[in-house]
């Protein structure tokens, strides 16, 4: 039955002659169009009598709102206790007014949301999600949560528990290490941002007591900033936020700690033996949120390192193949800045792929791109902008943003065509002016029996201190 079948398959020519499909025409992209502005929509912003700063912003069309409330108080406020102020964070929904955590959860699912805590080095974070009609009825939830936490003796180890696994877990990391230190070479490990993880003893002898002080010395309305954006009854918000909140006692004005970064020129090396990748960290100072070099920056970044098709993405990812997924960004800190360079790469490449990104840096600031390029990276700036104040959780964070720096009210505003005059020759001269290498800290975490010798070898960091170091080790 087979053999006529072939035959007669040949016969027609369907055997001996493969079909040959034609690629389809798919039409050119269309060109690239002039990023919109961004315009806010109109805001209402107060105080209350007792400090307490609120903001309210209809937005949107989709029936939810958008409860955030955010307390100036974190890592900054630890003293020397290390993720003390996590701790809190994290118990601050265990159980609030009279609802323990499971009726806060229920509550909040109740409205159509789940309500959120978390902990960062400036601020505590309270959030809840909800659907339009409850607006009002989440204000005094997030009230409870942030102003009258029990702080449940039963819960504390259970959270303790996750803390310290995180913490094991943390310390496994070879990009961990990498941050740590850095972290305490760039500020000193006498300022908070210069301690990124307790010790073991630290994190084991916090007490009940411990949390509810530290809630108690620190959280106050003087340090509190209310958003809500969405969907929602003005008046009917107004009035629960005056029920829940203007009897909350000011409490200390919001603490300023300037730090005193020490930038390069250093190499910290931190052994990982045997390690099969290399993590890699280099960092320069940024300008100050908001000042003049600010914007001109965001765009100097995104070429060489921000974007995914910046230059260094390109260079040692898609043509060498040394790393996954390498990086940089900028964080911002109140009257400072840092750019930072990451990725892990392959141990046998790590001198040579610090060669390529600082060799990245110099043909910027030797030669201006091409206004072709600057354009595209202009665009791409302008269109992530726009698209995270698309919602009101990430509008509410870049308002949260402006505040938290004291930026002018037009700055979000002005955020679009500030980044849209950028010109190459600026990008240029700020590679320069920012990203000289006597400034440079160069952080590298891997198998030194590999690694140190391709370091030494770099003409890029000759004459830079070497040093190795080890990250968790009892201060």
């Amino acid at each position: 039955m087979i053999r006529p079948l072939i035959s007669l398959l040949a016969a027609v020519g369907l055997a001996a002659s493969p079909v040959v499909a034609q690629a389809p025409e798919y039409p050119s992209m269309p060109p690239v169009g002039t990023p919109k502005p961004f315009t806010l929509p109109a805001a209402e912003s107060y105080t209350l009598d007792n400090g307490m700063q609120v903001t309210l912003l209809r937005y949107g069309n989709v029936p939810k709102a958008f409860v955030g409330l955010r307390v100036y108080v974190g890592n900054l406020n630890e003293g020397g206790d290390v993720w003390l102020p996590d701790l809190v964070g994290q118990l601050l929904r265990e159980g609030a007014g009279n609802r323990s955590a499971t009726e806060i959860a229920e509550a909040a699912a109740e409205m159509g949301g789940g309500l959120g805590t978390s902990v960062g080095v400036h601020e505590t974070v309270v959030n809840l999600p909800v659907l339009s009609e409850f607006a009002a009825e989440a204000i005094p939830l997030v009230a409870d949560v942030a102003r009258r936490p029990t702080f449940p003796q039963s819960e504390l180890e259970r959270v303790r528990a996750n803390l310290q696994r995180n913490l094991a877990v943390a310390k496994t990391q070879p990009q961990t290490a990498a941050e740590v230190a850095l972290a305490a070479a760039y500020y000193g490990t006498d300022h908070p941002y210069g301690r990124v993880l307790p010790t073991d003893s630290q994190l084991a002898g916090y007490t009940i007591d411990d949390i509810r002080r530290f809630h108690r010395e620190n959280f106050g309305a003087a340090r509190a900033q209310l958003y809500v954006a969405g969907q929602f009854e003005p008046a009917e918000v107004k009035a629960a936020i005056e029920q829940a909140f203007a009897d909350w006692e000011p409490g200390p004005e919001r603490l300023s700690l300037p730090a005193e970064p020490r930038p390069g020129p250093r190499v910290l090396l931190v052994d990982r033996p045997g390690a099969p990748q290399s993590t890699i960290r280099i960092a320069f100072p940024a300008p100050v949120i908001g000042t003049e070099d600010d914007l001109g920056f965001r765009v100097t970044n995104a070429l060489l390192g921000g974007a995914f098709n910046s230059r260094i993405t390109q260079n040692i990812r898609e043509e060498k193949g040394y790393t996954y997924s390498p990086g940089s960004g900028i964080g911002f800190n109140p009257n400072e800045a840092r750019w930072t360079f990451n990725a892990d790469v392959t141990t046998a490449v790590t001198g040579p792929a610090i060669k390529e990104v600082i060799g990245e840096i110099a043909r910027l600031q030797s030669e201006p791109p091409s206004a072709e390029e600057a354009a595209g990276m202009r665009t791409y700036l302008a269109g992530i902008f726009v698209l995270q104040n698309a919602s009101a959780n990430g509008l509410i964070g870049s308002l949260a943003t402006r505040d938290f720096h004291g930026l002018p009210a037009s700055w979000l505003e002005a955020f679009v065509p500030g980044v849209l005059a950028v010109t190459p020759a600026q990008m240029q001269s700020l590679a320069r002016e920012w990203m000289p290498l006597d400034k440079a800290t160069v952080v590298v975490v891997g198998d030194l029996d590999t690694v140190e010798a391709q370091i030494r070898e770099l003409p890029e960091l000759e004459g830079m201190p070497i040093e190795r170091v080890d990250p968790f080790a009892v201060k």
